[in-house]
């Protein structure tokens, strides 16, 4: 029958009221441990060992995959989808053919969704994949609990959606949150891409060769604090930086061309 009492630890010795030590009589013998300084001792019939707890470590997350690239493969352009249409709807411009935004037919389980390849800001790799879930006609979203996703188990961070392709970025480059932001934020400069989320904005690393910067932030203390963040870096490297923020609070660009 096991059975533990708490008592004194003759290590650590905090006094005969002390009740760090723990020791546990059973079939095995006697285990005594002080949950303060870690003094043990046995007394056993059996051996008796104590196993520090495993750590178990998280999965690194991939760089693109064999299931990326399939989903990728069964994207077309957006012209004449439903793609097309919902960007449309939402007033944004059309990115080039060869953008990294693309238009995923429906397959059954789920519904017509903007496709996007995320890449490596600074390499250009292909890391993820974005999805925006589409009405059937393409006038607004699916309208389901996450409308918005990355491809699970995949990296995002330090990623971007490049909407017009690099040989288009010569010395300056447009940047915003939202895929709808960076394209609404075209209609008044291009090329730009999309980092996904504040977190890439505000980490948004120096490239060579690109001397000007436009940061259309969100119009919230996420969105804002990014802008200033990537701004501050950007001039101090010598670069030029322009941050633009939507007159209403809480809007993002594309709020604004849409209201």
């Amino acid at each position: 029958m096991k059975r533990t009492t708490r008592g004194p630890c003759p290590q650590c010795a905090r006094g005969p009221k002390d009740d760090a030590l723990a020791t546990t009589h059973d079939e095995r013998g006697i285990v005594s441990f002080c949950h303060r300084c870690g003094y043990t001792s046995a007394d056993n019939v059996l051996p008796f060992r104590i196993t520090p707890p495993r750590t178990v470590r998280a999965a690194e997350p991939l760089d693109w995959s064999t299931t990326a690239e399939s989903i990728w493969r069964r994207t077309q352009g957006l012209r004449g989808t439903p793609g097309e249409t919902y960007l449309q709807h939402r007033g944004c411009t059309l990115p080039p053919r060869d953008s990294h935004l693309r238009f995923l037919p429906a397959d059954g389980q789920h519904p017509p969704s903007l496709c996007a390849a995320v890449t490596d800001i600074r390499t250009g790799r292909p890391i993820s994949l974005h999805f925006t879930k589409l009405a059937p006609n393409g006038i607004g979203k699916a309208g389901t609990d996450r409308d918005k996703l990355l491809l699970a188990g995949h990296r995002k961070r330090g990623g971007c959606i490049r909407l017009w392709p690099d040989e288009c970025v010569t010395r300056g480059l447009g940047i915003a949150e939202g895929v709808e932001s960076a394209l609404a934020a075209a209609h008044v400069f291009t090329p730009a891409w999309s980092t996904i989320d504040c977190g890439n904005l505000a980490n948004f690393p120096l490239l060579p060769g690109v001397e000007s910067l436009t940061v259309f932030a969100d119009n919230d203390r996420a969105g804002l604090n990014a802008a200033k963040e990537c701004g501050m870096r950007w001039r101090a490297a010598g670069r030029e930086v322009h941050i633009r923020t939507p007159r209403t609070a809480g809007h993002d660009a594309a709020d604004e061309v849409a209201a």
